[in-house]
């Protein structure tokens, strides 16, 4: 959905937000306080203003399936690397896999970024400079 419709969808929604999380506020009274109903309701009101954000900012989404998305191959690859024969060679893996991922979250071509990356290492890059090896500071 384009953005523009986004927020127009959102700011009709806005209304009828409001008049939910009044009712809420009202019914939250007259509830046991202890129980799932009322920590939900509580819950839901404590964040109003951040949900209200969503609605008035077009760009916010409303869950996070989109960076779970993203990370779930780091995520696999890293439980895989628990059986790599030994906790450190797991710990590379991991390492080294989590590194190949965030080249390609950042459009970075992994076998490039790996290649120069091990290169400048070889040539002794200094340690004061380590962050500029970085996948997201990569320059070829």
């Amino acid at each position: 959905m384009e953005l523009d419709s986004r927020i127009s969808q959102h700011q009709s929604d806005r209304t009828d937000t409001a008049e939910l999380i009044s009712l809420w506020q009202k019914t939250l009274p007259r509830i046991s306080g202890k129980s799932k109903l009322a920590e939900a309701l509580r819950y839901a009101i404590a964040r109003r203003e951040i949900f209200e954000r969503f609605l008035t900012d077009g760009l916010i989404e409303l869950d996070s399936n989109i960076v779970e998305r993203a990370i779930r191959p780091q995520t696999i690859t890293r439980k895989n690397s628990l059986f790599a024969g030994s906790d450190g060679g797991g710990r590379t893996w991991a390492t080294i896999a989590t590194l190949l991922q965030t080249c390609k979250m950042n459009a970075v071509d992994p076998v490039a970024w790996l290649t120069k990356t091990l290169e400048r290492v070889a040539n002794q890059w200094p340690s004061a400079k380590l962050d500029a090896l970085m996948p997201w500071n990569y320059r070829p």
